[in-house]
């Protein structure tokens, strides 16, 4: 390995879990390097300028999740993150009438009365259950999990985690495993009897899914949304100031702080083994880094499939890597707007509470299961589900004056389409149908955009190596969660190549902007070197 760089610890991939896991190993006293294949940090969380005068969240497109004690130890709001709280949560248009729901419980439950007097009088109850199992699940997703075949560590550790479940009541216990195990519709169909209230909570089910709220599981994907909080308020979501490139940014500048290299356009060719470990990382330009840590922050099917040679993985832990689920029936639109939108049921283009919160075209969960079940025969939804935002109304950097940008996160669109064709001739097509969802609600909106960026679930893979355009890296279904996410044997972040690690969205606790992965993959990386310190130690009989 003559003239190759050493270094202590080679993170790949610059995204948010990359650079929180950085962070860590630098705080640390290790030497870091952050390999981003893309000319800019961050990952999916990144804002650019999209059309003259406009910028916008390219991919991530909203905040809730992010971890406090992320943004506390990396000191994110010193290094320039601000992130405002909308005003409500949600807006969904319907046939003639419409739901607001946010802005305080006794406004929400005012609301879900003209639909239901049932459901409005459930609320409370139903948020209290969200609350407590939230809680639990808050503390588990900074634990790493259990991994079989770690002997009596790995039993000690699902003992420890399982008796954070004991302090839920028996009934707590039990709506937990349903969430695990049943669909949104079923969960929801207990609690509410309005479809446009269970409709409001359903798209959670199915944010970033290639799912129905009728697939068994689906009900976690919308407990997976609710855990999150914005500066100190649980469940809420937000906007960070510059878009969702200014909690990258920020973390980037923490991590400089302390020293860690980030190297941009260096996309990483291949992971080196010497002596039955990690030992070297090639870069495709020819360049080389030397470090006992290698970290990922790449989709597992990637690094396995693509970086790792198949001769340093054993034949079953190839087969789990085949076996492993991706795609979430994304399509994401960038819009630049000349002006707001008139929605047919709150006309108007002046600003108000309804824009600047996160506006769902998907009045039921018959609605969304149709688009699913559209888009798993023909590759695309006849009406696709859309949730539109329109950041700029919280966040006047975004756009000129007067004009603002639109957020469009699209389903149901398979990662491959079943004709053959490719995405590349079909992306035209989707935005036309999502467009002419978006115009039957609020009619005069095509006439009202000025530029647009368009992203397949083929683009995001392209772009942001989002593997079949899973933002979450994985598909989040009971068999690849805690323990056996990525694969079972492998939940601790650590690979099956010594010195090899996982620290993406594709292990525990999964998808999101949260810096959990990173953070729980950095704590994992630093005992196991603190264990090899001791070792030597006592090898060397000091």
């Amino acid at each position: 390995m003559a003239g190759t760089e050493r270094r202590d610890a080679v993170i790949i991939g610059g995204g948010h879990n990359g650079l929180v896991c950085a962070f860590y190993l630098a705080k640390a006293g290790l030497k870091v390097t952050v390999c981003e294949a893309r000319g800019v940090v961050g990952g999916a969380a990144v804002t650019e300028e999209f059309h003259p005068g406009f910028r916008n969240s390219v991919a991530s497109y909203t905040v809730s999740l992010l971890n406090p004690a992320v943004i506390a130890e990396m000191d994110l709001h010193g290094h320039g993150l601000r992130i405002v709280e909308r005003p409500i949560a949600n807006f969904l248009p319907l046939d003639g009438d419409y739901l607001k729901s946010g802005g305080g419980l006794a406004r929400t439950q005012a609301e879900f009365a003209r639909f239901s007097q049932k459901d409005a009088e459930r609320l409370p109850a139903y948020f209290d259950m969200l609350d407590e199992i939230g809680d639990v699940l808050r503390k588990l997703a900074v634990q790493t999990p259990p991994n079989l075949g770690d002997g009596l560590p790995g039993l000690l550790r699902a003992l420890r985690q399982g008796s954070t479940l004991l302090g839920l009541s028996r009934e707590r216990q039990g709506q937990l495993i349903d969430f695990f195990t049943e669909s949104a519709r079923d969960v929801l169909d207990r609690w509410f009897e309005s479809d446009p209230v269970k409709a409001v909570f359903g798209f959670d089910a199915v944010v970033g899914a290639f799912a129905s709220p009728d697939t068994p599981g689906s009900a976690y994907v919308l407990l997976h949304h609710t855990f999150g909080e914005v500066n100190g308020k649980k469940g809420a979501w937000g906007h960070a100031i510059g878009g969702m490139g200014a909690i990258t940014q920020a973390m980037a500048r923490a991590c400089e702080k302390l020293g860690v290299e980030i190297l941009t356009g260096a996309p990483v060719a291949r992971v080196l083994t010497e002596g039955g470990r990690a030992a070297e990382v090639a870069l495709a330009d020819g360049r080389s880094i030397a470090a006992r840590i290698v970290a990922s922050n790449l989709n597992p099917s990637l690094l396995f499939g693509k970086l790792v040679d198949q001769a340093d993985l054993k034949p079953d832990f190839r087969d789990r890597v085949a076996a492993y689920r991706n795609g979430s029936g994304t399509f994401r639109m960038n819009m630049a707007l000349s002006e707001l939108p008139s929605f047919s049921v709150l006309p108007g283009s002046q600003m108000a509470e309804h824009h600047q919160s996160g506006i769902i075209i998907a009045p039921s969960l018959d609605y969304m299961d149709r688009a699913y079940v559209d888009a798993k025969a023909t590759g695309m939804s006849k009406q696709p589900i859309v949730e539109m935002l329109i950041p700029s109304t919280l966040d006047d950097s975004l756009a000129p004056q007067g004009a603002h940008v639109a957020s469009l996160f699209c389903q149901q669109f398979a990662p491959v389409l079943s004709d053959g064709h490719s995405w590349d001739e079909a992306r035209d097509q989707a935005a036309e149908l999502i467009l002419d969802t978006v115009e039957a609600h609020a009619p005069g909106f095509k006439a009202s955009v000025v530029g647009r960026t368009t992203l397949s679930p083929l683009d995001l893979e392209r772009k942001f190596g989002l593997t079949g355009g899973d933002i979450f890296h994985g598909c989040m279904s009971l068999d690849q969660l805690w323990a056996a996410r990525p694969f079972v044997g492998s939940a601790s972040h650590r690979a099956p190549i010594k010195g090899l690690y996982m620290c993406g969205s594709g292990t525990h606790p999964g998808g999101g902007v949260s810096g959990n992965p990173g953070r729980n993959a950095a704590r994992e990386i630093l005992r196991d070197r603190s264990v090899g310190a001791a070792l030597e130690l006592m090898v060397r009989g000091l």
